[in-house]
């Protein structure tokens, strides 16, 4: 059958108008309570009756019983209803009706209800009823409905891997099974186009996101989720604005939310993770707050705010749900495990294929250490070697930076990688080091531009932005207070020089 061909018309034996009547004929025959349940033999008998049809065929007929072969475009959270049931919802979707249709599920426990492992997977119903409140859905009756779940990829295997209690398959499963694949190759659920990962955000557009949630934190009213996938967000660029006030001032990643260091801790060391600030509540958050869900945040938008990606979810935004099993996240975490086992591909993508040669230190054999990696570790003080880039500078002015030369200042650096930012200090006794000897005030701006990435002024004047290198540098923690040592822990950076 070709891609666009009809899955439905083209193996049952039934036209659909004539599906229909028999649809409503089987609900006015169908044994009342009490009645005799059929015998095996007419069992086996009505096997080859049952008849299939198209989603938006199914939607004329409301109230009556009917079977359904579909895929799940979206899967919901598993929840305990108003009685004492527990309620799932999933969305399916077939040719005849690609925008799809939600199916209610209740069932006396978790077990009993649909484990879809991916989305894209495809479903078999049995005598589901088409209801209308509002609008059209699906419910499964625990007492008479049933269900199956394929794998949705092309495969020889037709046989299902999940099935309830009460149901029996067809002489068409397989045939239509073999065609949906078809048609799912052709057409997977979700919009693929506008799906990005972290590593190809863009500001001001909307996409889905396939994603890990962390972490999700309220605050006034408002919900941030710390999402992951294992990629680095692009490296942001900077406005060149002429006053020193802009450059100094950087905000950190926690500022807004800082995070106990316990959550902190549980945050991976090698990829950037994102904030998406909500302005409502979302069904999916007590899920979500366990820290262990994959999860589709469709229809949002991101915008960067100082250099930090922020996402946000919009009036249209969705979250899914997703198996470990969902295709998407199989990919991302094969992805992640093929990074961190590359010493290269460990650090920054956008540092790639190799950082500024601006900086030399003198701990060249030292391993590479994330930012993140460094504020999760279990020691308070520890030193490491690191990449990353300045992004803001104080104080950052000639007179200043000389009084630095002179023992008199401390300089504060901002650095950033795609796992944290953090401040990072020059103390005043290795100031003279750090620039590489005691300086003109004209060679000091010259080497602080380089840090941040200021480049100089030519023919058409002032540069609008400004790009700032990655440098390795060696940094080593300190506390200030022994009783509150993460508290009070800050860094310093030592043994590194800014070459001319």
């Amino acid at each position: 059958m070709s891609p666009g061909g009809n899955p439905y018309t083209e193996h049952a034996p039934v036209s659909h108008a004539r599906a229909m009547e028999e649809a409503a004929a089987r609900e006015r025959k169908r044994p009342r309570e009490g009645d005799a349940a059929p015998s095996a033999a007419a069992a086996a008998a009505g096997k080859s009756q049952y008849v299939y049809l198209p989603i938006a065929d199914a939607l004329k007929a409301p109230g009556a019983r009917v079977y359904l072969f579909a895929a799940v475009s979206e899967i919901g959270a598993t929840v305990r209803s108003r009685g004492t049931d527990f309620t799932l919802t999933l969305r399916i979707a077939d040719q005849s009706r690609p925008a799809g249709i939600s199916v209610t599920f209740f069932a006396d426990n978790t077990a009993l209800l649909p484990c879809v492992k991916s989305s894209g997977d495809v479903i078999s119903l049995h005598n589901v009823v088409i209801t209308m409140h509002g609008e059209f859905f699906v419910t499964f009756n625990k007492k008479f409905s049933s269900f199956a779940l394929f794998e949705g990829k092309v495969s020889t295997e037709c046989s299902p891997y999940q099935t309830s209690m009460k149901y029996h398959g067809t002489r068409y499963d397989n045939e239509l099974l073999t065609q949906m694949r078809m048609w799912l190759a052709y057409n997977p659920p979700g919009l693929k186009d506008l799906e990005l990962q972290l590593r190809s955000l863009k500001s001001d557009t909307t996409f889905d996101l396939v994603c890990k949630v962390l972490h999700v934190h309220e605050k006034k009213g408002e919900w941030i989720f710390y999402v992951w996938d294992g990629t680095d967000a692009p490296a942001a660029e900077f406005q060149a604005i002429s006053d020193a006030e802009a450059v100094e001032s950087s905000p950190l990643y926690l500022e807004e939310a800082p995070l106990p260091r316990e959550v902190l801790c549980t945050m991976p060391c090698v990829g950037t993770v994102l904030r998406i600030f909500a302005n409502r509540y979302l069904k999916e958050v007590f899920h979500l707050q366990k820290n262990i869900y994959w999860a589709r945040f469709c229809n949002i938008t991101c915008k960067q705010e100082f250099g930090i990606w922020k996402g946000i979810l919009l009036t249209s935004s969705r979250v899914r749900l997703l198996s470990h099993e969902d295709g998407s996240v199989v990919d991302r975490l094969k992805m992640y495990d093929s990074r961190i086992t590359d010493k290269v591909h460990r650090q920054p993508i956008a540092s790639l294929p190799e950082a500024s040669n601006i900086a030399d230190v003198e701990y060249e054999t030292i391993g590479y250490t994330t930012l993140m990696e460094s504020l999760t570790h279990e020691q308070v003080t520890h030193k490491f070697k690191t990449l990353v880039r300045v992004v803001a500078a104080y104080p950052c002015r000639a007179s200043e930076l000389r009084l630095l030369m002179t023992g008199s200042y401390c300089l504060r650096l901002t650095l950033e990688d795609p796992t944290a930012r953090i401040h990072a200090y020059v103390h005043k006794d290795d100031g003279a080091k750090f620039f590489g000897g005691f300086l003109s005030a004209e060679a000091l701006i010259k080497k602080m531009n380089k840090l941040l990435g200021i480049p100089e002024e030519d023919e058409e004047g002032a540069p609008l932005t400004r790009n700032p290198p990655w440098i390795w540098c060696c940094l080593k923690s300190y506390c200030l207070d022994k009783n509150d040592p993460w508290g009070s822990r800050r860094y310093r950076i030592f043994a590194t020089e800014i070459r001319d």
